[in-house]
């Protein structure tokens, strides 16, 4: 079925992730909005730091949303967690979604930092394969002036444009994106601070079986 890009229903799930380099675990949050702006769904999941199961992540928030009136999957990425890529591809094969990643920056590409930081690693030609599958990204001129990126599974980037624009109300971000961002980093943050005070906890709790 062709994708209305006008329809005033049109809901995308957008994702977005936050990580700490010293974390084992990054937080990916889902926001399902509608084109105009309402909020009518959040899902979380995580994805490991340096791994190669973001793919799953991102499934795994869809699958558990339950929803059968999103329309298209939009992602803040396609590389996140350092280096932990998105199979495109697999997610729109599998969910039968258009999709579209979108970064916002030029960049000669990120080959040269995967062998940097993986060169030795076992799977340093998986993910070289994977990021090489991604291909090249597209440069969107947003109706706000403002340029990004993206690459796009089962939609053009003509149409792309249309879905952006829709939900960018001002700059370059597109406002489910800031949403699943600002999301994801809360989370990230408690996360942190339960395990410190987690930790302070147990400390406590040692030196007072030492002290008696």
């Amino acid at each position: 079925m062709r994708l209305n890009l006008y329809k005033r229903g049109l809901r995308v799930l957008a994702i977005a992730e936050s990580f700490r380099r010293n974390g084992d675990r990054s937080i990916l949050a889902g926001v399902v909005m509608r084109a105009d702006c309402k909020i009518d769904g959040i899902g979380v999941d995580s994805a490991t730091v340096g791994g190669l199961d973001a793919t799953e992540g991102v499934l795994r928030i869809f699958y558990k949303l339950g929803r059968r009136d999103i329309n298209l999957i939009l992602l803040n990425g396609a590389v996140i967690s350092w280096f932990n890529i998105i199979d495109i591809d697999r997610v729109y094969a599998l969910l039968g979604l258009p999709l579209i990643s979108l970064t916002y920056e030029p960049s000669e590409g990120l080959e040269r930092y995967i062998k940097e930081y993986f060169g030795d690693s076992e799977d340093y030609n998986e993910r070289v394969s994977r990021y090489r599958s991604l291909g090249d990204r597209s440069e969107v001129m947003l109706k706000s002036g403002h340029r990004v990126w993206v690459r796009t599974a089962g939609i053009t980037e003509k149409d792309a444009a249309v879905i952006l624009n829709r939900f960018t109300s001002h700059g370059r971000i597109p406002e489910p994106i800031k949403i699943a961002k600002l999301i994801a980093r809360s989370i990230l943050d408690l996360k942190q601070e339960w395990e410190e005070v987690t930790s302070t906890e147990s400390l406590r709790r040692s030196a007072s079986r030492m002290r008696s």
